[in-house]
């Protein structure tokens, strides 16, 4: 036990050594005719920096008994590193297993020193740089000049920056946003018309469902990009799920379904070849991957050379026998990840049915927790809503989940339409689709109708985020968008859906996929910039700042199409600066994520401080009367509440006014009935002021001040009243 324990720390450290100084190959394909004399089941080649040795591990059978000449060249970002022939029954290059090579079933390894003056062609860089872009080609030629095998592989330093740690943090920035997300919507708890801060949960994943399908164009990706992309995978749904795929391969094979060289169990099996001629294999975890290099490159030589196996009495160095697959475009994205492509759209439909299942289960289970604790106890108030209304956010989640992956679900659709396969699988990609675009467009028509009635009946649309009951129904649209542009919304909408069908309707189309996206993205870029939507000024900064990146990723892309002969040098040094900056973007949507929810966590919550104020106002209003008797702190003399009446106000300020022209209401008034003098009121050219003119002939001037003043009306008082020297 202790033993096997000290063995498994041992090749553990050897790997990372491995990985360190060793440049070895991954997978093999067949470049060579199929009537091949030898048919070649395993190959391995690695070559050892710090002794500068290349060792081989071929496995395979012949049909006859025959002498080979060996040629073995390498090359690293389109460049010629290696390139050696050698007779396998030279005295100085002698390989026993291969002179001759036998009839029937074989192995056999050899090593070869590499020249200083190849070795150091290599750069350094090579042994470091993750997902290394490199090829080995061994061809094997009978003594007359024909080919018996050729055979291509990969090369690699054991480094890629496919990894579960990367996939574990872009997963974990996700689940973290979704906790924003709803921890922000249950701040708001229901309020008309609050927007949530950028960026929210919709957002990421969006960004995410991007770099994934900037990884499934039909171009010659550098093996560094097409590896970092694959991290971003599970925001579209593929998800490689062993018990899944073969229950949707027994489903497709039931319905029509081809499963000759597409089911999973294939695949595993299979080496991914790329037009560019670079290979991979689609297996599980990149540990899994690097643990068997280390025990195919360091047992053998640590067994002291034992390696011959004829007709297959010895299996310590016969490979498994791999098929070769050409790959590109979606089904290289797909298939990388050991989901096959006929398989795609059921796994994201299974995917996105358990997803659903979760929801549904979770709403309920929590309607259910209310409803024991409403037996025993008093809830807060907050979640009287959702103990309520728990139907209509049941279904406005669903209906969310479906504006979040519509793009991926139109590309997937369109993808198998294109392919066909089993008819089943076409059904229900026709019937989704359709369910998924009528679900949208109803939304799309009851809001655009809504707002045309209040723009008819009202002027504007403020309602749709002033009106409760609007806003709890349609707000999931539009919520972050100014008032002035609710709609943008549809243009978005088909924004998504032109993304999914170009990607998947061009497939194997390289260049019209690349012209394509590049258009829809500038046509949105443009949109961004010219209306800045969102009701934040964050909003509109990191909504553009995300367009800009995305228009820029499809620009880098161009440089990864064939048509135009770009140098692989140059390809991957745009690989990685396409790396650089969509990593960069992520951790910055990272911070910003958590930024917010500090600052969420600290600051009072608007929402409620909003609703706090509306119910204390409301509260002063139903103590009637009271706010009359006390003003600052200084309490009003008693009064008859007629003087508070509204005909005497009136009257006092009509009085106020007209005594800006010399003569008070009531005088005038006076002066009508007692003198019978007639007054007109004239307009004056400047204006609509009212003039009192007095046209009767005995009309007298202006009253004096003393006979404005104010007068007590002569009373009758006893006798002897006036002595007290008392004035009434």
């Amino acid at each position: 036990m202790r033993t096997g324990f000290t063995a498994s720390v041992l090749l553990a450290l050897l790997g990372r050594v491995l990985a360190a100084d060793i440049i070895s190959t991954s997978g093999f394909s067949s470049c060579g005719a199929g009537d091949s004399s030898i048919q070649v089941q395993n190959v391995d080649i690695s070559f050892d920096r710090s002794t500068n040795k290349i060792t081989f591990n071929v496995a395979g059978n012949s049909a006859v008994s025959q002498d080979v000449i060996a040629s073995l060249v390498v090359e690293a970002y389109g460049t010629k590193v290696y390139n050696q022939t050698f007779d396998p029954c030279a005295d100085d290059t002698k390989v026993d297993q291969l002179c001759p090579v036998p009839s029937g079933q074989f192995s056999a390894i050899g090593e070869q020193t590499i020249p200083s003056e190849y070795a150091d062609k290599i750069p350094s860089i090579a042994y470091s740089i993750p997902d290394l872009d490199g090829m080995a080609k061994m061809v094997l030629t009978t003594k007359d000049g024909s080919q018996a095998a050729c055979i291509e592989s990969s090369v690699t330093n054991g480094k890629s920056v496919e990894v579960p740690a990367v996939q574990g943090v872009a997963a974990a920035i996700a689940a973290g946003a979704l906790l924003f997300s709803a921890a922000s919507a249950a701040m708001a708890s229901g309020q008309p018309g609050a927007s949530h801060s950028s960026p929210g949960f919709m957002e990421v994943m969006w960004w995410m469902q991007g770099m994934a399908m900037d990884g499934m164009l039909s171009v010659n990706y550098p093996k560094l990009y097409r590896s970092y992309t694959k991290n971003f995978a599970f925001s579209t749904g593929l998800v490689s799920w062993g018990s899944m795929q073969t229950a949707i391969d027994d489903f497709r094979s039931k319905t029509g379904g081809n499963l000759t060289d597409n089911n999973y169990e294939y695949l595993k099996n299979a080496t991914l070849r790329f037009p560019d001629g670079t290979n991979v294999q689609p297996t599980g975890s990149f540990s899994r991957r690097l643990a068997i290099r280390a025990l195919d490159y360091l047992l053998p030589r640590q067994l002291d050379g034992i390696t011959t196996s004829l007709n297959g009495t010895d299996s310590a160095t016969t490979g498994q026998s791999q098929e070769s697959k050409l790959v590109s475009g979606i089904q290289a994205y797909a298939e990388q990840l050991t989901v096959p492509d006929a398989n795609a759209f059921m796994t994201i439909l299974l995917i996105f049915a358990v997803i659903i299942a979760i929801i549904v289960v979770g709403i309920l289970l929590f309607k259910v927790v209310l409803e024991a604790w409403s037996l025993f106890g008093k809830f807060p108030k907050s979640l009287t809503t959702f103990r309520k209304e728990y139907w209509r956010i049941m279904a406005q989640t669903i209906t969310c989940l479906i504006l979040l992956l519509y793009g991926v679900w139109t590309l997937y659709c369109v993808y198998q339409f294109r392919n066909g396969d089993s008819w089943c699988a076409k059904a229900l990609a026709g019937v989704t689709l359709g369910i998924f675009s009528a679900l949208l467009g109803f939304y799309t028509w009851k809001i655009w109708s809504v707002a045309h009635k209040l723009k008819r009946s009202e002027g504007d649309v403020r309602s749709l985020y002033e009106n409760k009951e609007t806003w709890k129904k349609y707000h999931l649209f539009y919520e972050n968008y100014k008032k002035q542009y609710w709609w943008l919304f549809m243009p978005f909408i088909i924004y998504m859906f032109a993304k999914g069908c170009i990607l998947a309707g061009a497939d194997g189309h390289g260049l019209v996929q690349s012209i394509g996206q590049l258009a829809v993205e500038c046509i949105m870029l443009i949109l961004l910039l010219w209306n800045r939507p969102f009701d934040r000024k964050s909003g509109n900064w990191i909504n553009i700042i995300v367009q800009v990146v995305r228009v820029l990723s499809v620009a880098c892309i161009l440089v990864f199409v064939d048509q135009f002969g770009v140098a692989r040098t140059t390809q991957t040094i745009t690989g990685v600066v396409l790396i650089v900056v969509q990593a960069t973007l992520t951790a910055i949507l990272a911070i910003l994520i958590a930024t917010n929810a500090l600052i969420n966590c600290c600051k009072v919550n608007p929402h409620r401080k909003r609703r706090k104020a509306a119910a204390k106002a409301m509260d002063d209003d139903l103590e009637g009367d009271a706010f009359l008797l006390e003003n600052r702190g200084r309490k009003l003399p008693m009064t008859d509440a007629n003087d508070f009446g509204y005909d005497d106000m009136r009257a006092q300020a009509k009085s106020n006014r007209a005594s800006r022209y010399g003569l008070s209401r009531t005088e005038s008034e006076q002066r009508l009935i007692h003198d019978n003098g007639s007054q007109t009121m004239d307009v004056g050219k400047k204006g609509p002021y009212v003039s009192v003119r007095q046209h009767s002939p005995d009309s007298t001037p202006a009253h004096s001040i003393s006979s404005r003043e104010p007068r007590l009306p002569d009373i009758d008082l006893p006798r002897g009243a006036g002595q007290s020297g008392r004035m009434y």
